[in-house]
């Protein structure tokens, strides 16, 4: 049911969102025991630019930022200058939506300069998958070197719903968001590792002993962490520990999550492939879990980041999910228990045309990737 936007800000303000239901992105955020929470301005600048579809950034120390671009390209910003990082990048297996995409940095990446990527790669024969790969980047930032394929064998078509994001949990494991290739079987199919999310050990690729199959005969099975998802493009954890993601949806219902360790999210579409089915259709054997938001007409929802901080007022503890087609980034408020509060996209954030990452920097400002295809950018965001 979608519900009239006049209805829809009357509500907003009266009482809690239901999950799953559209909200008004530019609500205000109610007042809290009588008192208005601070909305502060953003202040959001490119910091980067230069890039062409970058899809993430990460710091890693010294000011300095590590950023992938999907067709291949690892560059190193430090003190405003660009650098390109030496790996092999003449395996990166770049097609449609697929290439150089996500990146975690090690907790110890002072120590052992170790870092992460989920990427399409072309294996031996012509063929090609996506992969988690472990790196280390040498001490001047001029090259990464292959450590070890974590885990390899991700679905592949044409490179649509190759979507694939890292996050190194503060337990240490590393949970991964895949795609489903546009195959209608995958998400569902615990055999795959395509419309999932997964967890591993960060070190040394083996699925985490607290995974739902873990002692399943397959081993494509044992890192199965959730399933029943369309195509997973960001992950994020909040501070009470809970893990949530956004995922596209057809056309319609990109979803907000609230990850359940080994949760049915119910996208199902067979025979063939077929986008007119549900994003969570409760009509499939077992309990399907529903979303705690989902967009109405798609803004095409991405990457996703808890906000810290109590410089940002009213926005903090909100996650921010940036947006592809929506050219925005949706701050989302969710109470102790999941339900949806309030959403609001600051007009600050409407310039910089399809955005697609979101991380959270050292001092807590927002970095935002720009994913239009020429002169893209790392915007900086902050509260002022």
């Amino acid at each position: 049911m979608r519900i009239p936007l006049l209805g829809a800000l009357c509500l907003l303000l009266l009482a809690p969102a239901a999950p799953g239901v559209a909200t008004v992105e530019d609500a205000s955020p109610p007042a809290s025991a009588g008192v208005a929470p601070r909305i502060p301005a953003l202040q959001a600048a490119r910091q980067v630019t230069g890039l062409t579809h970058p899809w993430d950034v990460q710091p890693v120390g010294g000011g300095r930022l590590l950023i992938t671009e999907r067709a291949g390209g690892l560059r190193l910003w430090e003190n405003g200058t660009t650098s390109q990082v030496q790996f092999p990048s003449d395996r990166v297996w770049a097609s449609g939506e697929t290439g150089l995409m996500s990146m975690e940095v090690d907790p110890r990446f002072g120590r052992n300069g170790r870092f992460y990527t989920c990427q399409g790669w072309r294996t031996a024969g012509g063929g090609h998958d996506i992969r988690v790969i472990a790196w280390r980047l040498d001490d001047a930032g001029t090259r990464a070197r292959l450590v070890e394929t974590l885990l390899a064998g991700f679905p592949t078509t044409t490179g649509r719903h190759g979507g694939c994001r890292l996050l190194v949990l503060r337990n240490g494991a590393l949970l991964v968001g895949t795609g489903d290739a546009a195959t209608g079987t995958n998400p569902r199919n615990l055999r795959s590792l395509g419309g999932k999310t997964l967890r591993m050990h960060r070190m040394t690729g083996r699925p985490w002993p607290g995974n739902p199959f873990v002692d399943a005969a397959n081993r494509n099975r044992r890192y199965v962490h959730t399933y029943g998802h369309r195509n997973i493009q960001g992950l994020a954890q909040r501070r009470d520990g809970t893990l949530w993601n956004a995922e596209h949806g057809p056309g319609i219902e990109d979803e907000v999550n609230l990850l359940r360790n080994g949760g049915d999210y119910g996208w199902h579409p067979v025979p063939g492939y077929n986008e007119g089915v549900p994003m969570t259709d409760h009509s499939l054997p077992g309990r399907q879990i529903g979303a705690r938001w989902d967009s109405g007409a798609t803004p095409a929802a991405s990457g996703a980041a808890f906000v810290r901080g109590s410089k940002w007022g009213a926005y903090e503890g909100s996650l921010a999910v940036a947006c592809l087609e929506g050219n925005r980034v949706i701050f989302m408020k969710f109470d102790r228990r999941g339900r949806l509060l309030w959403t609001r996209a600051p007009a600050a954030l409407r310039a910089f045309g399809r955005l697609r990452s979101v991380t959270v920097a050292p001092n807590n400002d927002l970095l935002v990737t720009t994913a239009n295809g020429a002169d893209d950018s790392i915007v900086r965001v902050s509260p002022r």
